[in-house]
């Protein structure tokens, strides 16, 4: 495993991080029972992963918690999250969210705590009234650091992160980047990088990436609303080149290895529910950059692209 420094929050990351939301939730998605579910974690963990990210609404910070609890708590980095309403949350709701969470967990403390798919509408409520109520909880030492991430699907131009980067009190943000959404290339890794600002990338892989008929679905509507060149349909999967040319071993392999190092990628997050596939997504976020030559193709082919492949957990509709 490799770790880098999580922004200026002085944590030390693998750059492969379970995330227990997704399509999977650990195996929940699927049925699996609890005690599966700690063994893909626990799995992670043994394979070097210290980073775990976890929400209320997933419901898996309970499984989170057993997994971790025979483990050196301070080799590991457990990260949780809360969705507040500004019509129906207040500064007390945070310190309650917080402190169930952490019941949940079994934990004294947790590393990170976000504001959980926060819109750019929300964005001033969640600083403004939700914010001093976590800061105090980080003086307390219930939270070691102040996150907040954002709603891929609902906010595909990343309005919220594009205030909230340049503003306290926020260590930490996670994002949606991929390889047929780059956008926060340009709007968002020059600002984090140049405050040392964490960042957790998610909708790295999503079914765009691991469903070739779902793939050439959506890449056939870009082509027919103009948004893509239609040459890029001749030769059947858009995609083949990264195989052929850039040496991926898959779509998916090659996704994992594009956002992971990419210039201001902190955490790369992967979920799955089954062990095998936890190794293998993680020797895909270690494996070497892709060929230069194909990292510019996929900026010039795909740079241009707002959104694309943002789909929220549940069915594909191909």
């Amino acid at each position: 495993m490799e770790y880098r420094p999580l922004g200026k929050t002085g944590l030390n990351v693998s750059v492969a991080g379970l995330g227990c939301g997704g399509n999977s939730r650990l195996g929940l998605g699927r049925g699996a029972s609890v005690d599966d579910c700690i063994a893909v974690a626990r799995t992670a963990i043994d394979l070097g992963v210290n980073f775990l990210d976890t929400a209320e609404v997933y419901g898996t910070e309970e499984i989170v918690g057993a997994a971790v609890r025979h483990y050196d708590r301070d080799k590991l980095v457990i990260s949780t999250k809360a969705i507040f309403k500004p019509d129906a949350d207040t500064a007390e709701s945070v310190t309650r969210r917080v402190e169930a969470s952490l019941r949940r967990l079994g934990l004294d403390y947790v590393d990170v705590f976000h504001f959980h798919a926060v819109n750019p509408a929300a964005y001033e409520f969640h600083r403004d009234v939700l914010a001093p109520a976590l800061v105090t909880l980080k003086e307390q030492g219930k939270v070691r650091h102040v996150g907040i991430t954002e709603t891929g699907p609902k906010d595909p131009e990343q309005k919220m992160l594009a205030q909230a980067i340049h503003e306290a009190p926020w260590e930490v943000i996670m994002l949606a980047y991929s390889l047929v959404n780059q956008g926060a290339r340009q709007n968002v890794f020059p600002t984090t990088r140049r405050r040392g600002i964490g960042t957790l990338l998610m909708f790295v892989v999503r079914n765009i990436f691991s469903n070739d008929a779902y793939r050439r679905d959506v890449f056939a509507k870009l082509a027919e609303q103009g948004l893509l060149d239609r040459s890029i349909l001749s030769n059947g999967d858009p995609l083949a080149f990264l195989l052929s040319e850039g040496g991926a071993e898959s779509i998916t392999d090659a996704a994992y290895r594009y956002a992971r190092h990419e210039q201001g990628a902190d955490v790369i997050l992967f979920g799955t529910g089954n062990k095998a596939h936890v190794k293998a997504n993680i020797d895909s976020i270690l494996r070497p950059p892709l060929a230069a030559p194909v990292v510019e193709r996929l900026h010039a082919q795909f740079g241009h692209l707002t959104g694309v492949g943002l789909d929220l957990p549940g069915p594909v509709k191909a």
